[in-house]
């Protein structure tokens, strides 16, 4: 599996941190920037990039975006065809630090989420990397009401 990584300024020290337990990890990791810190820059020039290309191959490709929240960015990758962007920033009300967050979970199990979206300001280094590595240890369930909604979400209704 392929997995694409973007981020602006906002999340730029995380997504680094990322991309190098991805490869540590054995993942193929292609970094779609940004590439230095820059106050200044625009999040949709890195993660639009991310979503064209898992939007290409959305079954195989994922994509690790992170932003300040993680919310615009998940809304910029949803513009795409057939990308599922989830947005994460922390564990639900109730859950305990030793828990396994259903966030993640559920996003994976019932949603076929491909694009997990990180609220950087949000997430310690250490939330962040736990929640990547629970995302890309959870598959898809495959239930039939999951797809059947899927395909009326694509369908547009």
């Amino acid at each position: 599996m392929k997995i694409f990584v973007g981020t602006d300024h906002a999340g730029f020290r995380l997504k680094e941190r990322i991309v190098q337990a991805l490869k540590k990890k054995g993942y193929e990791v292609v970094d779609k920037g940004a590439y230095e810190y820059n106050q200044k820059d625009d999040y949709p020039d890195f993660i639009i990039p991310v979503a064209r290309e898992v939007s290409k191959d959305p079954d195989n490709a994922k994509g690790i975006i992170l932003g300040a929240t993680g919310e615009g960015e998940a809304m910029a990758a949803n513009r795409f065809s057939n990308v599922r962007a989830t947005v994460y920033y922390g564990k639900a009300p109730g859950e305990t630090d030793n828990e396994e967050s259903e966030i993640i979970k559920k996003s994976r199990q019932d949603n076929n989420a491909n694009i997990l979206s990180l609220g950087a300001k949000y997430l310690s280094e250490k939330e962040m990397l736990e929640a990547v590595r629970l995302w890309l240890s959870i598959s898809f369930s495959g239930e039939e009401r999951h797809i059947r909604r899927l395909r009326e979400i694509d369908e547009g209704r």
